[in-house]
């Protein structure tokens, strides 16, 4: 009986010390899930990331790359979705319709369109998905965040610098060709007006003025060269362009027309590849430079924040849409002519040393101090 009851007592025993060891491993199991979901142990999921062309060099080699690589490390379970528009707003809208189709948490969106694309962020608030902006303001009250640069500011750096180097020459009224940007991007209106407040300021004279759709490079060169016949070779002295690409028309645009266009400066911005070796070899005068890298990583944070319902912590301003104030982050760009490619793009690693100073650039490169 003795031995009968101890027997029972024993099993009793193993039985609880069984279940408190399934107990156990079961909560090292969540544990070990919830810390690896990324983000403080917060929930994981599917991000899309849609960008709005592939014409412009950055979104490929800098916005993509860099917002993968850090959502990778923010939140390593969580899944993304990429898509590029190719400047095709109907294609944009058909890309998010299938992010969302897939199960897409939030949507990070560069709109080709920014009228167009609230569209998107009404379907997606529907759906209770939260719509990140990104680097272009979609015309929606509905967006979760916003995170761009300066824009601006970025219009009124280009022509600062460009105002300073016409009173170098003896030109400080000009007049100058305007190059602008795609009028469906809202960035390039902020551009425009910066950049024309700045003119007014200091007397500079437009005498040709080109909105120019697509953000393309031959369309630039075609407005270039509509001025330039429009009004002569010396009835300018020097090209505003909006972006690097517009510069790159501008000057092309030159060229053709028998005008050296080291006589003439020309700004743009994004320092890209391209714009940067330019203003190297003394045919493009400036560009501004925008630390892409930051902005996909803080639209990274963003995004994260919005998919484990957190207050993003990388908030630092309020911009107005659609007369609501939507939480952003606003970075600040830089001018660069060639004194600063060093002390930006090289520093930053923006683009490596042997990318930029291939054997067309080398002399052009030592002399800027770029090694």
């Amino acid at each position: 009986m003795i031995a009968s009851t101890w027997r029972r007592a024993l099993g009793i025993a193993v039985a609880v010390l069984a279940l408190g060891l399934v107990a156990a491993g079961c909560g090292s199991d969540n544990n070990k899930s919830s810390s690896s979901s990324g983000g403080g142990g917060g929930k994981s999921g599917t991000i899309a990331l849609l960008l709005p062309e592939n014409g412009t060099a950055r979104y490929e080699s800098h916005d993509h790359p860099d917002f993968q690589a850090k959502l990778k490390q923010l939140c390593p379970d969580c899944k993304l979705l990429y898509s590029n528009a190719t400047q095709d707003a109907t294609k944009q809208q058909s890309q998010a319709d299938a992010a969302l189709t897939q199960g897409a948490k939030v949507l990070v969106l560069d709109p080709v369109d920014a009228g167009s694309a609230a569209a998107i962020v009404t379907k997606a608030k529907a759906q209770n998905v939260p719509v990140v902006s990104y680097d272009r303001l979609i015309d929606s009250a509905d967006i979760k965040y916003y995170i761009s640069f300066d824009n601006a500011r970025v219009g009124k750096l280009q022509a600062q610098s460009l105002d300073a180097k016409l009173k170098q020459t003896g030109k400080a009224t000009g007049p100058i060709i305007q190059i602008n940007g795609d009028p469906a991007d809202n960035n390039a209106k902020l551009f425009k007006s910066g950049a024309a407040a700045q003119f007014k300021a200091d007397g500079v004279k437009v005498a040709k003025q080109y909105d120019t759709p697509g953000w393309l490079l031959s369309n630039a060169q075609n407005e270039a060269q509509q001025a330039i016949t429009a009004i002569g070779n010396n009835g300018f002295a020097a090209i505003y362009g909006a972006n690097d690409d517009m510069a790159a028309g501008g000057i092309a645009a030159m060229k053709s027309a028998g005008i050296d266009p080291k006589t003439r400066p020309t700004t743009g911005q994004d320092a890209s590849l391209a714009g940067v070796q330019r203003i190297l070899a003394g045919t493009q005068y400036m560009t501004v430079y925008k630390a892409i890298t930051k902005e996909a990583q803080e639209a990274a944070v963003l995004a994260v924040a919005a998919l484990q319902n957190k207050t993003a912590s990388n908030v630092n301003q309020q911009t107005e849409s659609k007369g609501k104030k939507i939480p952003s982050v606003i970075l600040t760009p830089v001018a660069v002519t060639k004194n600063e490619i060093n002390d930006t793009v090289v520093k930053d690693k923006f683009f490596p040393v042997s990318q930029i100073c291939t054997s067309a650039y080398a002399a052009a490169c030592k002399q800027a101090g770029i090694q």
